[in-house]
């Protein structure tokens, strides 16, 4: 299997203007594809060549609780924060400085050793980071643990371990089908 990124992240709104204003206006990423029908939109935003951000639109859905980045809760949770790579820390500045000029709380930049980040929140109360590499240090090229209490799976090594789950049987080419979904309009819509 070859990974290329993040296809995209799906999310919720209940205001999709200002979600798009957020997102696309602000942090200028494209606004590259949109269904919809009565009662239900699915936008697509672009981060990267590889990489997008979603949001359904639902009239009842109510922005999440605001909870700081990375702090712990009780109970059924799922998702703490996003965050989005860029390539510098002139683009950090830029993103903090846009943020802070349109009213966002914003934070200041962090150096977490390995990168440098900046912590937001958009209009429906997601938490967001944005990061850039610290010059000269990668960890994906020479993974690290710094957790003094590793879990015994962690303590196996970084790279994936065979053996651990039943091996796959190919699906046999004469019995792969793909079925129509959500979005086939898109290839059909034309430019006004």
């Amino acid at each position: 299997m070859r990974y290329t990124g993040i296809n995209h992240l799906a999310l919720a709104t209940r205001d999709m203007d200002a979600t798009i204003r957020f997102w696309r206006d602000l942090l200028r990423m494209r606004l590259v594809a949109g269904l919809g029908r009565p009662g239900y939109r699915h936008y697509f935003l672009e981060i990267s060549e590889n990489d997008m951000i979603a949001f359904f639109e639902w009239p009842d859905v109510a922005p999440i609780p605001e909870k700081d980045h990375g702090v712990p809760v009780k109970g059924p949770y799922a998702f703490d924060h996003v965050s989005i790579g860029v390539r510098d820390r002139d683009d950090l500045w830029e993103i903090r400085d846009r943020l802070e000029a349109a009213g966002f709380w914003v934070s200041e930049i962090i150096d977490h050793g390995f990168i440098f980040s900046v912590y937001s929140f958009d209009p429906n109360n997601i938490a967001i980071e944005f990061s850039c590499p610290v010059p000269g240090v990668d960890i994906r090229t020479t993974p690290v643990m710094g957790d003094t209490r590793p879990s015994a799976t962690a303590r196996e090594g970084s790279e994936p371990q065979p053996g651990k789950w039943p091996e796959a049987t190919p699906t046999p080419y004469a019995d792969r089908r793909i079925y129509p979904g959500e979005g086939r309009e898109l290839v059909d819509v034309k430019d006004e």
